[in-house]
């Protein structure tokens, strides 16, 4: 392995790098490492015995996925290891999603449009929130490929925007395995929050989690 990449330490998804791995249903090899992490309870060590592991024992493809990503500010290496949280989804989500935004308003949505948990919109506000948020990725995949590939908008978040093209209420699809929930945010989002990778570390551990152990 590169001199340069540390094995002593253990690694786990940045903020960015978290957010690249549920932000699409594309298929790179990227996307693949980090569901993988975020898929695992523990925080690993990736040493050289991990080649084979991770990438069919191509020494040099491993090499240089790891420091692609650490290039990209995918992935951060710690200095002691971590574990995925066990508690029930009711007492942790609405703490972690309380410093997604900065618009007082956050919640989190299942594929059928009802809200898992929020911070900040009142119960009833929330269920409507959700059932839009379903009915508003419905759309989009209904029109992708014009979205997609006619018009080249990659993203598939969508926003209530005022005059002046400010972001007011965003929609943003988190793809946990075969689920796509929805993150629905008031004002502006802080996907760099450390929150962000514990929630969606939570949520891959609980709906996608990663077959092979480390």
């Amino acid at each position: 392995m590169n001199p340069s990449f540390p094995e002593n330490r253990y690694w786990l998804p940045t903020p960015e790098g978290a957010y690249y791995a549920v932000s699409s249903v594309e298929d790179t090899q990227a996307r693949r490492f980090l569901r993988r992490l975020l898929g695992l309870t523990d925080t690993p060590r990736l040493t050289e015995d991990d080649w084979e592991e991770w990438m069919g024992g191509d020494r040099q493809a491993f090499s240089d996925l790891l420091n692609r990503l650490r290039s990209r500010n995918w992935l951060q290496e710690l200095a002691a290891p971590r574990a995925v949280t066990d508690r029930p989804l009711e007492e942790i989500l609405p703490g972690l999603l309380a410093g997604l935004s900065d618009g007082g308003g956050t919640l989190l949505a299942d594929p059928q449009g009802f809200y898992i948990a929020s911070s900040g919109f009142p119960h009833q506000t929330a269920e409507e929130l959700a059932a839009l948020s379903a009915d508003l990725l419905s759309l989009h995949q209904r029109h992708r490929h014009l979205l997609d590939e006619r018009l080249g908008l990659k993203t598939q978040a969508w926003g209530v925007i005022d005059a002046g093209g400010h972001s007011r209420l965003g929609i943003w699809p988190l793809h946990i395995g075969r689920h796509c929930f929805a993150l629905v945010m008031t004002g502006i989002p802080h996907f760099n929050h450390p929150d962000f990778v514990d929630l969606v570390w939570i949520l891959m551990n609980r709906y996608a989690p990663s077959s092979i152990p480390l």
